[in-house]
């Protein structure tokens, strides 16, 4: 089979990506609007891309009628974002976080989720998080303005938080304890419980 994507629809692009590259990532990120109000999605074109200095990167396309996402409007305002990271016991407030609601409705309330103060920015991050990131917008790339247009947001790491219970007695993540997902195609997700390890060669 061969796709050639100028000859197909985007909708139809987007659905073969989303199950041909496995398992993605999620970042669940919260952002705050000049009033005030939280936000919170999940974003699965998202990865970590460097240390020197700390960035992450994630797209936040735009909605099927092209408009943008609360999620980019509030960080073109503010400039500043928390990456949450997603794992198996909050699976099901993740999904509801999906939801497209008003924009002066917060998902906090919607999923029913706690959120606590960040140290370096404004946004909150989300309390059952194992793992959050405090970022300040680096850089913002559009890619177009039609529907499912990709946004790239190249965010810096000004604070990791990092709760105790997923560490070993090293004091290292310990992958038995972080279970984290994985976004697949349609409704599929994946989880890091299928471990195994191979030294890199020296």
């Amino acid at each position: 089979m061969t796709i050639i994507p100028n000859e197909r629809s985007v909708v139809e692009v987007y659905q073969w990506l989303v199950q041909i590259v496995t398992p993605r990532p999620i970042a669940w990120v919260s952002t705050i609007d000049a009033k005030g109000i939280v936000n919170v999605a999940p974003f699965s074109f998202f990865n970590v891309v460097g240390a020197n200095p700390p960035l992450v990167i994630f797209s936040p396309t735009r909605k099927r009628d092209g408009n943008k996402k609360d999620t980019l409007v509030n960080i073109e305002q503010l400039g500043e974002f928390v990456v949450n990271t997603s794992t198996v016991e909050n699976v099901h407030a993740l999904n509801l976080t999906a939801k497209e609601l008003p924009h002066e409705e917060s998902e906090l309330t919607f999923a029913q989720l706690e959120s606590c103060p960040s140290q370096m920015i404004r946004p909150p991050r989300l309390a059952c998080a194992p793992v959050q990131l405090e970022c300040q917008l680096d850089r913002l790339i559009s890619y177009g303005d039609g529907p499912i247009s990709p946004t790239l947001i190249i965010g810096k790491i000004v604070c990791i938080h990092i709760d105790e219970k997923i560490l070993n007695t090293e004091g290292k993540v310990d992958p038995h304890k972080y279970v984290t997902l994985g976004r697949l195609g349609g409704d599929f997700y994946s989880r890091t419980t299928d471990l195994f390890e191979l030294k890199r060669p020296s």
